[in-house]
């Protein structure tokens, strides 16, 4: 497969912007540290509890709407033994939003607490603490690692490039930004990501749903066609399992690092509530561009397309079926704006959650555990997070 030269010019291109954005934001980072008479470390946990409203809503969005988000959504309802009814992933992290922002957000604030593991290290002690945060830290790198595996997939269907590149060149971007600046960097980036993956989804929906190829969405959500309703449907037997893959993902979510980073960034309890519930809708909105994308995928004829037969369901390849519409549904410099969008989803995610594993590892184990007298946690959390890193990429 022949690389796509326009791009990946245009994806370099993207890169570099959110680079320029993260040291710009580091710098302010830096002008905080000097403010700071506490622990200066903070100041990349935790934002030295200032973070604007705005920027608060933009950043949570962000972490939430990552490209494992984007790609499943899509994913699920284009499968036809699934369909939109089963894409539960939109509801339950705006659910989950709603749920931090009703009954976490305000105690944990007003403790001024600089990780989740706080609580349970002062209630329980170091030992089980220490317990606690194993499968914490590990859904972390979990978590990098799946964000990552989807814009690998996506790079190589629309660039026709290696994987592995995407990945390392991505990873590398990330890991430098939110090196130099901490919060603020990952924060200032999302609200660029952010902003990205909105227009460029919104951007690639008309080209979908106007493309010969494609049958009109409301006569295949009901009536089967090339496959069965992308509608899907919901036989009672099947609903206690559709409530529990909901609730399990709407109280997991509320169990992130990511999630409390940003509340206890913001500068008062109220702001916090107010940015989870902003976000809730937010995060719900962002699904949609994908569900419509899935939706054409299932209302499509792939034999009049450069796709062809057998379809992608058919070829297992119902996981990356939004780059493999952007790319067959859409003319080339659409396709790459899509490609754009996911880019930004992941690397919103990504840094989010190597930020998040970074804090709690140099914060509660590092400092409150093993060197309880250190000043500075800057090295410390940099080696970590880059370990961390390394790990996400390998997996």
């Amino acid at each position: 497969m022949a690389v796509n030269i326009p791009g990946l010019i245009a994806v370099i291109v993207f890169y570099i912007l959110i680079l320029a954005t993260g040291i710009w934001a580091s710098r302010k980072a830096k002008k905080e540290e000097k403010k700071c008479t506490g622990n200066k470390s903070e100041v990349a946990m935790v934002g030295g509890r200032n973070m604007n409203l705005w920027v608060g809503i933009f950043t949570v969005t962000a972490t939430w709407v990552g490209g494992g988000y984007i790609m499943a959504t899509a994913e699920v309802v284009y499968d036809p033994a699934m369909g939109l009814i089963w894409s539960t992933q939109p509801l339950a992290y705006a659910l989950s939003l709603f749920v931090g922002g009703l009954f976490f957000a305000k105690p944990m604030r007003d403790k001024n607490y600089v990780t989740m593991m706080d609580p349970f290290q002062i209630r329980y002690g170091n030992t089980l603490m220490s317990l606690l945060s194993v499968p914490v830290l590990i859904a972390e790198v979990a978590w990098a690692a799946c964000i990552l595996a989807a814009l690998g997939g996506t790079i190589y269907v629309i660039l026709g490039i290696a994987s592995y590149q995407s990945i390392l060149m991505s990873g590398g971007v990330a890991i430098l930004y939110t090196l130099l600046g901490g919060l603020y960097s990952v924060s200032y980036t999302d609200v660029i990501q952010l902003l990205f993956i909105f227009v460029s989804l919104w951007l690639c929906i008309p080209f979908l749903m106007l493309n010969p190829a494609s049958t009109d969405i409301i006569y295949t959500a009901v009536d089967e066609l090339y496959q069965a309703p992308w509608v899907g449907k919901l036989d009672l037997v099947d609903l206690w399992r559709w409530l529990d893959g909901l609730l399990l993902m709407v109280f997991s979510s509320v169990c992130y690092q990511d999630f409390y980073q940003r509340v206890l960034a913001t500068s008062s309890t109220a702001h916090a509530q107010k940015m989870c519930y902003a976000a809730a809708v937010l995060c719900f909105f962002l699904g949609v561009p994908s569900m419509l994308i899935g939706a054409i995928a299932a209302s499509t004829d792939w034999n009049q397309t450069s796709y062809g037969l057998p379809t992608p369901y058919e070829k297992g390849e119902a996981g990356i079926i939004l780059p493999i519409a952007l790319q067959h549904l859409c003319p080339v410099y659409i396709s790459i704006a899509g490609i754009g969008a996911i880019a930004a989803a992941v690397m919103s995610s990504m840094d989010s959650a190597l930020l998040a594993a970074g804090s709690m590892f140099a914060f509660n184990i590092y400092k409150n555990m093993l060197r309880k007298r250190v000043r500075s946690l800057t090295w410390k959390y940099a080696v970590y997070y880059v370990l961390h890193k390394m790990i996400g990429v390998r997996i």
